[in-house]
């Protein structure tokens, strides 16, 4: 795709945007969208407003995200009304732009709702306020933006918007319209990917760790409903059996200091099988040798809101080792651990979810854990095991890591072409949309004339 610039431009007095092609004009946010303060009608039905999806009802926000989103418990006298095409400034903005709704209904009156002006496409500035560029100039209207904390149409109308002629304005929208949803079709497939190598981890790990590598071994009964068959020479036998299931550290806000004190690991530490040392929380208590992390420890989520997330693992090297974990998480500590850390990777814990997964509460106590039923291979076959997981683990964590990379790629091109097509670094009025697209409305550039004049 070749994308000519414009053949002229001018500066401007905007950090974020310096030049701006001659033609364009430039305007204050309060110029080219009001602060709408409609009383929410009876009928609307209440949005809720996501960086990733827009605003959105909320019943569509609860399947999204496969939780319960609270709704307004008092009624929606207070909140304010929203239409089709009106933005929303969140309190999340300031991390990731202004809200485009496609949705009439009524927001909280802690939200503000802008209606853009008539020589405004909305589609073009549904872009163009989720632009990176944009999003800096937003941050930097106040020195206090915090989490929690909300942007004001004041600070919002003082920044300086790009305005093209109107016509233009759907022109970039329907570019960007059509090319970002290409770049999102090649971004779906790479997230395809990876679920896929996921899976593909979680199968060869599973497979490995209860058939073995002898695809022609006898087989028994293990009497282990998670199991089924296994090699007839293997031993069925608990984990309690094996090693020691250690709870982790009680402490209180209290004991929380900035520095000098004990790191405590929890279940956020555990990150893709590994531990990561980042947000890490330190206490000023005595930690006992046995709360001592040691290599080779197997450090387990064993009690989380999330059930998704009950079990989830990471092997202890001595970048870890000495450290303690949190009372939210447990230890295994066996000389089996070389082996046991690909069965707490392998289906062990959502084949025995029921063991420890509640309506009311997800915990994994130390005697559940402890009562769980694996098959042992002799040491011989540990250590073959070993090797054949630990390159074929390695193997699909590389092309992991190239799908992940591809993602990054993607979203970074498609974040520069939003920016380079809304602040006209690209000319894109000749292009063509595909057959069977929308065409620019011939009387935008009448239109546009009139309301900026």
């Amino acid at each position: 795709m070749s994308i000519a610039k414009y053949p002229n431009y001018k500066r401007t007095d905007e950090r974020w945007v310096t030049h701006v092609p001659e033609h364009w004009y430039m305007l204050s946010g309060k110029r080219v969208f009001k602060n709408i303060r409609i009383r929410a009608l009876k009928t609307d039905e209440q949005l809720a407003a996501s960086q990733a999806y827009g605003v959105i009802p909320q019943s569509l926000m609860m399947k999204k995200n496969d939780a319960k989103v609270m709704l307004a418990l008092k009624g929606t006298e207070s909140f304010r009304h929203v239409d089709v095409n009106d933005f929303v400034i969140s309190l999340r903005s300031f991390e990731g732009g202004i809200e485009h709704s496609k949705y009439t209904g009524c927001v909280s009156p802690a939200y503000t709702v802008l209606k853009p002006e008539e020589f405004c496409s909305p589609e073009y500035y549904r872009h163009l306020l989720k632009s990176d560029g944009f999003i800096s100039a937003l941050q930097s209207t106040t020195d206090s933006l915090r989490d929690g904390k909300s942007i004001s149409y004041e600070q919002f109308g003082s920044i300086t918007l790009p305005s093209p002629p109107l016509h233009e304005q759907q022109k970039i929208a329907q570019f960007l319209d059509y090319e970002t949803a290409k770049i999102d079709a090649l971004i779906d497939e790479q997230k395809r990917l990876i679920e896929l190598l996921k899976e593909k981890r979680q199968a060869v790990i599973s497979h490995a760790v209860t058939k073995g590598l002898n695809p022609d071994a006898p087989m028994k009964d293990s009497g282990v409903e998670w199991l089924g068959e296994v090699p007839e020479h293997w031993e069925v036998t608990k984990l309690g059996y094996l090693g020691n299931a250690i709870i982790g550290l009680t402490y209180s806000p209290d004991d929380i200091i900035d520095e000098g004190g004990a790191i405590v690991l929890r279940s956020t530490n555990i990150q893709n099988g590994r531990v990561s040392l980042h947000d890490n929380v330190q206490v000023s208590k005595k930690i006992s040798d046995k709360l001592r992390l040691r290599v080779g420890d197997v450090l387990i989520c064993s009690r989380n809101g999330s059930r998704a997330l009950i079990g989830k693992n990471a092997l202890i090297d001595e970048s870890a080792a000495g450290h303690t974990f949190g009372a939210f998480t447990t230890v295994f500590r066996s000389t089996y651990n070389p082996f046991l850390r690909y069965i707490f990777d392998s289906r062990i814990f959502s084949a025995q979810a029921g063991l420890f997964m509640t309506t009311t509460v997800n915990q994994l106590t130390t005697g559940t854990l402890n009562q769980m039923q694996i098959a042992l291979p002799p040491v011989n076959e540990q250590t073959e095991i070993i090797g054949y997981l630990d390159d074929e683990v390695m193997r699909i964590e590389f092309l992991t890591s190239e799908c992940k990379l591809s993602v990054k790629l993607l979203q970074e091109r498609r974040s520069a072409l939003i920016s380079a097509a809304v602040t006209g670094k690209i000319d894109v009025r000749d292009w063509q949309p595909p057959a069977g697209s929308d065409t620019v409305d011939s009387n935008a550039s009448v239109q546009t004339e009139r309301h900026y004049g």
